[in-house]
């Protein structure tokens, strides 16, 4: 899996901007995706709120892709070519994220109490309503959790990484950084703070981010896994 091979980046004139540029559009960006979630309409529900949030900043991520000449097909979401190797990509990336976390699980049972603990099954109640033995209300649920597991890949591996790669020259090393640093943002702004859930959801969007270098930058297998994974959480909220 040579990552030097898999690098599908556009390469055309019209997307020729300096590194100065990608880092103001990263700026911008990652303040948006932020401040964004200090507005909060209480009378639509933690679900729609998350999906204005994730709307508002891929219109803002799709205006500086086309000021820079790139599509979202440069960044990935392409059909993908070959059936077989999507599947593998998608198990790969179900399989590494499963396997960081209980790993993590493990490491923290030696550490506590030096990490807050996860309290996401606390606030599912706050955010899901009362999901436990209720079936109806998963199946009305999951749709838009599928569609937030779409939105998050095409923004967080598709339009975030890509751009601290451009902006560190896109080589190597950049790709290396832009991995590890998209998954700490995706971990902090799930919790927006150092505790056991960011950590979790940090390891998972590593596991996206090497899938998505190690498997030809396509988003679909990304999108799949991270689909199967939220229901498989959705459902452990619901059994």
């Amino acid at each position: 899996m040579d990552i030097t091979k898999s690098k599908q980046m556009d390469r055309s004139p019209s997307s020729e901007a300096g590194p100065g540029n990608f880092l103001v559009d990263l700026v911008l960006y990652v303040s948006l995706m932020f401040l964004i979630r200090e507005v909060y309409f209480p009378s639509i529900g933690f679900i729609f709120n998350g999906l204005f949030w994730s709307l508002t900043t891929l219109g803002f991520a799709t205006w500086r892709m086309r000021t820079r000449g790139i599509s979202w097909a440069d960044l990935g979401l392409r059909i993908p070519k070959n059936i077989k190797t999507t599947a593998v990509a998608t198990l790969f990336v179900i399989g590494l994220a499963i396997g960081s976390v209980v790993v993590f699980q493990i490491i923290i049972e030696q550490l506590q109490p030096g990490i807050a603990p996860d309290t996401s099954n606390a606030s599912a109640v706050d955010k899901f309503g009362i999901v436990k033995d209720n079936w109806v209300s998963f199946f009305a649920i999951i749709p838009f959790i599928w569609l937030e597991s779409f939105l998050e890949e095409l923004l967080d591996r598709g339009f975030l990484m890509n751009w601290i790669e451009r902006m560190l020259s896109s080589t190597v090393f950049a790709t290396v950084v832009a991995v590890v640093l998209q998954a700490m943002i995706f971990g902090f702004r799930h919790s927006q703070d150092l505790s056991e859930r960011s950590i979790t959801v940090g390891l998972i969007g590593l596991a996206m981010g090497i899938g998505y270098v190690a498997f030809g930058r396509n988003l679909w297998p990304l999108i799949f896994a991270h689909c199967a994974l939220n229901t498989m959480s959705m459902m452990d909220r619901v059994m």
